[in-house]
């Protein structure tokens, strides 16, 4: 845990906004995780907005105000303990792809039916879960084209929900940060809200969203209700996913102590957790990570990067298919692993495997631990899902494979027993 942060009252929730940007589909990997999943008696976990206007990309974003109302942006959001989250592809089929498999549902869309000219963005929730799906219209627009021909399907933006957008930014600028625009408002009927947007690592932003008003419409201003609500999704059993856990960023070798300094200095984060490559490793690979957060530890962003091993890493394999540092996997939590892990392979969705001889070595860890594993060893090895555990709690995970053709991005499900 971080020692004494300065507490900064502005930062209410964290918004993600990832994005992949063509097709979705199964891309094969052998990995079991980050870094983390690889198969070890203990598996180690990595920790785990809003579309500007014009011609800037889309996101994919969750969040929820005080009343509890579910909030969303487009163009990268971010948002905790909810995300926001921009995903890239043929768009129309990437949310079809998510609500299919995933257990997501329609909630918003912006395009040539609702007057916007420049891009359209499909919306989709599940709980505080939102996903933001952009694409361009036009030929031309340079900054989507180019971030699709360098990352491919990829998260561009996080986004978090603030007390103060203008204070965020006067701070930022003064301690060095990048501001890709300055605040702006935009409103409609049901409210108004203000965002800005500031460079992180890589070619991955972060916006902030002020709602200066409570925003009673679907989403955020210019967004209207789904074209199509697909009635054979009711049918599919339901996946119970809650909300984003965390989201974790992938840099080049010695780029992880000065990305998390950034966080620190220039958001007035701290760091929550850190590990080296001495406790992530295999006989092949090893990662290293720092976890920074805000003062209230609702909003937990791991940062990687590689460290020496037999095999190149997995870190380093992400930063070269990626072409660069980005945001390598969004982890959705639940309260019952076992059972959203039934529906989801159910509806389709793929993971990674793991070895029988990896339960074989947990259960004799187990043997010496000072927790118990509530959930049916037995019932997580048919499943795959991967046990990580210290002396106060454990917790549960398992991940996709990778959601687009590059395999970069993927997903992670996980539960939390008192391990944080």
């Amino acid at each position: 845990m971080g020692s004494d942060p300065q507490r900064c009252p502005f930062f209410k929730e964290l918004v993600l906004a990832c994005r992949p940007m063509t097709n979705p589909r199964d891309g094969h990997i052998d990995v079991s995780g980050s870094e983390e999943g690889e198969n070890s008696g203990t598996s180690s976990h990595s920790s785990g907005i809003a579309e500007p206007s014009g011609d800037q990309a889309a996101t994919i974003t969750a969040s929820e105000d005080d009343s509890g109302q579910s909030l969303i942006r487009t163009q990268f959001p971010f948002s905790s303990p909810d995300m926001y989250c921009n995903i890239r592809k043929g768009m129309t089929l990437a949310a079809v792809f998510y609500c299919d498999k995933m257990g997501f549902e329609p909630l918003a869309y912006k395009g040539l039916e609702t007057g916007c000219r420049e891009l359209v963005s499909h919306v989709i929730k599940q709980d505080k879960i939102i996903f933001e799906f952009a694409s361009p219209l036009n030929p031309g627009n340079k900054e989507m084209g180019e971030h699709i021909i360098k990352h491919g399907d990829a998260v561009k933006d996080i986004a978090f929900q603030v007390e103060d957008c203008e204070f965020l930014v006067q701070k930022a600028k003064e301690r060095g940060a990048v501001i890709v625009k300055e605040p702006w408002v935009e409103q409609d009927k049901y409210g108004k809200v203000k965002y800005a947007i500031i460079q992180t690592y890589g070619d991955t932003t972060h916006t902030f969203v002020e709602y200066l008003t409570p925003y009673k419409g679907l989403y955020l201003p210019g967004y209207h209700e789904p074209l199509f609500r697909d009635p054979l999704l009711p049918k599919l059993p339901a996946t119970s996913l809650n909300f984003i856990d965390h989201i974790v960023g992938n840099q080049p070798d010695d780029e992880m102590v000065p990305t998390s300094d950034w966080y620190q200095k220039c958001l007035m984060f701290h760091r929550f957790w850190s590990i080296d490559d001495k406790q992530i490793h295999t006989q092949y690979s090893s990662l290293r990570s720092i976890v920074v957060a805000n003062y209230e530890e609702t909003i937990k962003m791991p940062i990687n990067e590689p460290a020496p091993g037999k095999k190149k890493s997995q870190i380093q394999e992400y930063v070269d298919y990626n072409g660069g540092p980005g945001v390598q996997h969004i982890a959705l939590n639940t309260s019952n692993i076992i059972k959203t892990i039934v529906n989801l392979k159910a509806r389709g969705m793929e993971f990674l495997s793991t070895p029988d001889t990896y339960y074989d070595t947990l259960r004799e860890n187990l043997k010496a631990a000072k927790i118990k594993v509530k959930e049916d060893l037995k019932t997580l090895q048919e499943l795959k899902i991967l046990v990580d555990f210290d002396d106060k709690g454990y917790l549960l995970q398992i991940f996709t494979k990778p959601v687009q053709d590059r395999p970069t991005l993927f997903l992670e499900v996980i539960q939390r027993h008192n391990h944080f």
